[in-house]
């Protein structure tokens, strides 16, 4: 929110600024904008003053330092006066969040060996980077900086969670979540800033800063349209007996009964900008003139903004930076009175909030359950959306909501589709070098089902425990045992590989990789049925069509993937052993007979141990002639093919439950 009017407040000061750039210093000017933290105007005259030093060229200046410009640009201006504004460029394009054009003004600070004048610059490229999604040469410069810096603890920690951030971030890249996030298109999105979209009666209201007839500023405003993109936005207009220049509104919220509006406004007094909450009534067909909040919410001093009405209008979430929080903006709560007036407020505390920035909170009273954007815990950088639930007073740790919905940029002002349940709508400026636009969500998780049967039966089988499992770090997720029904049920969220691990005591466990993705009907994704084979010990069972050529032992290529069957069992199974049998049917001697299906049966375990079970577990055992399971002749002593067929079979059964 505070970056998005910073970039609203000083984009009409460049104006008059570019005006005075001919007969003034641009550094004295850009260090007095740099002191007002006016970081958009002194990137612009430190970049004048860049241009002077022939400090900028058309070649592009690299993000590693792995190596050296292989065309160097002409220095101009003494080396300390150089590096100077090569540090106050990067510092003031950071203070607007600008990484892509900061990241390279801090390398030319490292690349002039100026590092020792300017030790932070290290730390805020690290920083750059993984806004950039450069983790792992983040990782490397963020890693570099804490072994050589000596200055305040507070920066080493920083770095530290900076780290952090870029090895989370890595993995959540790896494997994002099953959602689309895709830029709003139409006139959704504007040259200016887009952002806290919310859904009433078939139309959308947010709040932008884009350009407006006579206007010479960005001024931030609330619209209207309707949901399909009916056409250029309205602004929503307020009575005002206010004489106020540049007055802005934004981060709006309806009452449940639409006769309510709570937004947040603001206006610059000299170099201060004063953010309260308002609420206006709606008069016929307008809203009325808007009213302060009384100090329950809107603290003397202190700014209060983003506020969120719950569908019971019962109570407002809202941002504060007011006392009794824990460090810059904190989320807060009001219980609303029978007029819409705030009767108290209470920090939602220290599980929720940080010492860092806490913005934009959703509260869903059905679910219980809060999203909101934080600084402050473990994340892929800026703010990123968290989620807690409510229970009995207390929330749970809050859970970083994960990549695509979050990014190495800002991410704020969650709300969901009022008509699609797998919809939603964000605010990022992850593909902006400085303002918040507005994004739609289209939710692809689902949940994985399905029913577990008897391989011989086919009949439903209760009584089996089924476990989700992350493959990679063998944690289950939820496990569950079958019902009579016997079906089971998991949520699967993002492309991690995950596994379904199938157990019940007398039946081969079964484990199956489980899908990321597949055909949906409404909200579930129904697999094939899973069946289970049922064994006892030391009783055979039969492998059909394993197959060899006539008097050989020499497999064939349709037999070992029928082996192969054999050989995920044993892998499933770790705990058994096996004995692998062959037998042939009457025709040829005894002797040769045995030889043969001793061949034939070894030949099996070879295929099997070449696959990768221990030699120690599978046991091959040729039976001849010696146990037919049917005639090798009719009773009219004429030869029984069927009977001979049945006799040259391969079976295994497990000798050994460990």
């Amino acid at each position: 929110m505070k970056k998005i009017l910073l970039i609203i407040l000083i984009l009409g000061n460049c104006i008059a600024a570019k005006a005075q750039y001919s007969k003034d210093n641009p550094r004295a000017l850009g260090d007095k904008a740099f002191d007002n933290k006016d970081w958009y105007e002194a990137a612009y005259y430190y970049r004048k003053a860049a241009e002077g030093m022939s400090l900028i060229t058309q070649q592009s200046i690299p993000y590693t330092g792995g190596g050296k410009s292989a065309k160097r640009d002409i220095k101009g201006g003494k080396p300390e006066e150089r590096a100077y504004i090569c540090y106050r460029l990067g510092e003031s394009y950071r203070g607007y969040e600008n990484y892509l054009e900061a990241g390279p003004w801090y390398y030319k600070v490292l690349d002039e060996n100026n590092e020792a004048q300017y030790p932070l610059s290290r730390l805020w490229y690290g920083v750059c980077l993984r806004a950039t999604q450069n983790f792992d040469e983040a990782i490397k410069q963020l890693t570099r900086f804490n072994l050589a810096y000596k200055g305040d603890a507070k920066y080493k920690a920083i770095a530290e969670r900076e780290i952090r951030n870029c090895n989370f971030a890595k993995e959540q890249y790896k494997y994002p979540l099953l959602i689309d996030v895709a830029k709003r298109g139409g006139s959704w999105n504007s040259d200016g800033s887009d952002y806290a979209l919310w859904q009433r009666d078939g139309n959308s209201y947010f709040t932008s800063s884009r350009f407006v007839k006579d206007d010479k500023t960005h001024l931030n405003r609330i619209y209207t349209t309707a949901n399909k993109d009916g056409g250029e936005p309205q602004i929503i207009k307020f009575k005002t007996d206010e004489n106020i220049k540049d007055l802005e509104y934004g981060t709006s919220s309806l009452a449940p009964d639409g006769q309510r509006m709570y937004f947040t406004r603001w206006f610059k007094a000299g170099n201060k900008s004063t953010y309260a909450i308002y609420t206006s009534k709606i008069e016929g067909a307008e809203w009325g003139t808007p009213q302060k909040l009384n100090a329950n919410v809107n603290a003397d001093g202190y700014n209060a903004i983003q506020p969120f009405v719950t569908a019971d209008g019962k109570q407002l979430y809202f941002v504060s930076t007011k006392p009794g929080g824990l460090g810059g903006d904190d989320i807060w709560v009001a219980d609303l009175g029978s007029d819409g007036n705030p009767i108290n407020s209470r920090n939602l505390g220290d599980a929720i909030n940080t010492s860092m920035n806490e913005q934009a909170p959703y509260y869903d009273i059905r679910n219980k359950r809060l999203v909101y954007s934080s600084k402050g815990f473990l994340g892929l950088g800026g703010f990123d959306f968290f989620e807690s639930f409510n229970g009995d007073g207390k929330w749970t740790t809050p859970v970083n909501m994960g990549y695509p919905m979050n990014s190495a940029k800002d991410d704020l002002y969650y709300v969901p589709d009022n008509a699609d349940l797998n919809k939603f709508y964000i605010s990022s400026d992850r593909e902006s070098d400085c303002c918040l636009n507005l994004f739609e969500v289209n939710d692809k998780r689902h949940m994985l089902t399905g029913i577990v049967v008897d391989c011989d039966t086919r009949k439903a089988l209760p009584g089996v425990k089924v476990s989700f499992v992350d493959s990679l770090t063998k944690q289950t997720i939820k496990q569950i045992v079958t019902d009579k029904t016997a079906r089971y049920s998991f949520d699967v969220k993002n492309r991690r590989p995950y596994n379904l691990v199938l157990e019940k005591t007398g039946y081969f466990s079964k484990v199956l990789p489980a899908p990321a993705s597949g055909e949906m009907k409404g909200d579930t994704l129904f697999n094939p049925e899973i069946c289970l084979q049922a064994f006892k010990v030391d009783k055979a069972i039969v492998i059909k069509n394993v197959l060899y050529d006539y008097d050989k032992a020499t497999l064939r290529a349709e037999s070992k993937l029928v082996l192969n069957e054999l050989v995920t069992i044993m892998k499933d199974n770790p705990k058994i052993k096996v004995e692998l049998a062959a037998h042939t049917d009457s025709k040829g001697s005894d002797k040769y007979n045995y030889r043969l299906s001793q061949k034939r049966a070894q030949a099996c375990v070879d295929y099997i141990i070449s696959m990768g079970i221990e030699e120690g577990r599978i046991y091959a055992k040729g039976y001849g002639e010696s146990r037919p399971i049917a005639p090798n002749t009719l009773p009219n002593g004429k030869d029984n093919p069927e009977g001979r067929q049945l006799n040259r079979r391969t079976e295994f059964k497990v000798l050994k439950l460990e």
